[in-house]
């Protein structure tokens, strides 16, 4: 893990003033003295970030603080990143370099690396005021270009830099790098497309450009374009870029999105979804389906578990009388799920919950969940499929690291078998998830097991599912309950149980996020017909339960952007799908309060 920091900015004029008054004293300069200058390309941010290239998009250049010009760069580190800010010089080889900078803020670096000898770094804790950093290295007796860079620390405020300069003797010219080769567009949803090419020796970047105008940079050679219409041809290029430019752009290559299915269409503008406590009873009482309110579009039976944790045998019955005295038949249940669907309502099978672990770690397990899960749907008539998988049913394996190509088995495995099931069934299949803030937004922060290793390898487990299906998906209803605090886009931990939670964490499903603050990995973001807020019906549904007005106030903020409180969303989403709940067994217990202020919300 690096810890370097920002450089100082010395100007030409002091040596210019040395030589001059050595040569007034009848002394001669230094020979490798006349052949020193500053390096450093745009070291000022006068041209904004020309010559720099930020991790994660994380650098801005500002009109305020600045040390010296009009413009400094700002650069905000991140839960998962550091705010690196860099650009590649070219020097010359056994010379020695003097790197400095002006920085403010908490923790800044300034350092060099690819030296050729001992790459070196410099810091300071804490520069409420401008401070000047300096450190000195010699290259290697090979060494033609070095990487000048400042960083802050993960998670701490966003620093200041200015002046930075490179003082040696200059290389030779650099060139610009050949174009790219290879561009070729991979996994492509209604509003995202996947890029990846060859990469061009001498590039330090590269810039994407969509049907002609350029959309995005990246530093390595992949990125994905997002924030596309459904059902739309487009045309991608890229082009290579180094100190001396930016290189003549790739051949072109057409993507169209896809059409964005997922079986929205059939649900009304803003739906209520709800569990039914149909497998089991607890202290909110049974309810029989012909009992559901009218209320609840969609009803997810709770739940179709497995014979074992990794068989993929998913089974499904009706609560045991013993448990549950007022329980109906099957033949009374069956018809009560048709009278249902008369009126207009979805019935879905819940696969999990919180006992229901289940991995797919072979193609044999794959199999089998297709056809179990197929069996129930046959047989009860039902019209798609719910993912409640929790615990430890997902993670990801060590060194799977790009949520676009997911290798890990019980990931891909999963994939694999909803698009089976979705193919069957064809395009009226409504397939929702239901996955916990651990699965979902913590992969703003941390991404499995993470670069190193070492973190809980769960985190953002549920993204490469969600990516690969968003198609597919008809919702997805994140729980917004039994979450420990999270990180939001504003860079601040949020907690549930009130407005602020559901309003951080729906605008982060409905803004996209770069996935452990990678800004070449965006988690690209979801309509909002296919988006729903999860909450707990009562005080004892679950942690996190949210008033009726917290719940009101989330909505405004979200669909009108009022009362939205601290939290500045990305957009207005009017077209938000709803909410879901657990449950609608609990709802009843607690006398409607959930149910009747989202129809008393929506005029239903």
């Amino acid at each position: 893990m690096e810890r370097t920091g920002p450089p100082t900015r010395l100007t030409g004029l002091v040596a210019a003033c040395s030589a001059a008054l050595l040569a007034a004293g009848g002394l001669a300069a230094a020979p490798a003295a006349a052949a020193d200058a500053d390096l450093a390309r745009n070291g000022g941010f006068e041209a904004g970030l020309d010559g720099w290239s930020c991790t994660g998009g994380s650098g801005t250049v500002v009109g305020s603080p600045t040390h010296g010009g009009a413009s400094a760069l700002k650069a905000t580190p991140s839960g998962g990143a550091n705010a690196k800010c860099s650009q590649t010089v070219t020097v010359q080889p056994d010379s020695t370099y003097t790197l400095s900078a002006w920085v403010q803020g908490g923790y800044v670096y300034l350092g060099a690396s690819s030296t050729g000898t001992t790459d070196v770094s410099t810091w300071a804790q804490s520069a409420p005021d401008w401070k000047q950093l300096t450190t000195t290295f010699r290259t290697g007796p090979a060494t033609t270009s070095v990487t000048v860079y400042t960083h802050g620390w993960y998670g701490t405020p966003a620093y200041h830099a200015d002046d930075l300069t490179l003082i040696g003797p200059g290389g030779a010219p650099a060139e610009l790098p050949a174009a790219p080769t290879g561009l070729k567009a991979g996994t492509v949803t209604a509003s995202s497309v996947d890029l990846s090419w060859t990469a061009s020796p001498g590039a330090t970047g590269y810039n994407v450009y969509r049907n002609g105008t350029k959309v995005l940079s990246a530093t390595g050679t992949s990125a994905t374009a997002t924030g596309l219409t459904a059902s739309t041809a487009y045309s991608f290029q890229v082009a290579a870029t180094n100190s001396a430019g930016e290189s003549a752009r790739s051949a072109a290559v057409q993507a169209t999105t896809g059409g964005g299915g997922g079986g929205g269409g059939q649900l009304p503008a803003h739906a209520l979804v709800g569990y039914l406590h149909a497998s089991f009873a607890n202290g909110s009482g049974y309810t029989r389906m012909a009992d559901v309110p009218d209320s609840w579009d969609v009803i997810d039976l709770a739940f179709g578990e497995p014979t074992s944790v990794t068989s993929g045998d998913i089974r499904f019955s009706l609560c045991p009388v013993t448990e549950c005295p007022n329980v109906e038949s099957a033949a009374e249940f069956k018809a009560a799920i048709k009278a249902k669907q008369a009126a207009g309502k979805k019935v879905l099978i819940s696969i999990g919950g919180q006992n229901g672990q289940v991995q797919l770690t072979t193609t044999a397990a794959r199999d089998t969940f297709v056809s179990s899960v197929g069996r129930i749907i046959d047989e009860y008539g039902l019209d798609g499929l719910d993912i409640d998988f929790e615990g430890h049913s997902l993670s990801l394996n060590t060194g799977d690291t790009d949520f676009r190509n997911p290798t890990t088995p019980v990931v891909v495995n999963l994939i694999s078998a909803l698009k089976t099931l979705k193919a069957k069934y064809g395009e009226k299949f409504v397939l929702t998830m239901a996955p916990e803030t651990f699965f979902v937004q913590l992969g703003y922060q941390y991404y499995g097991s993470g670069p190193w290793g070492g973190q809980d390898p769960r985190a953002g487990a549920y993204l490469p599912v969600i990516h690969a299906l968003r198609d597919d998906l008809t919702l997805l209803h994140v729980q917004d309950y039994n979450s420990g605090s999270i990180m939001g886009l504003d860079n601040q931990y949020h907690s549930m149980g009130g407005a602020d939670f559901h309003i951080a964490m729906t605008d982060m499903l409905l803004t996209g996020f770069p996935v452990a603050g990678d800004r070449t990995k965006v988690f690209p973001a979801l309509r909002p017909d296919q988006v729903a807020i999860g909450l707990p019906a009562s005080t004892q549904a679950g942690n996190g339960h949210t008033s009726p007005a917290e719940v009101t106030k989330a909505l405004d903020c979200l669909t009108r952007k009022t009362d939205c409180g601290s939290y500045t969303t990305h957009g207005t989403w009017p077209g938000l799908r709803g909410l879901m709940s657990w449950s609608i067994n609990w709802d009843r217990f607690n006398n409607g309060e959930f149910s009747k202020n989202f129809d008393a919300y929506f005029g239903r």
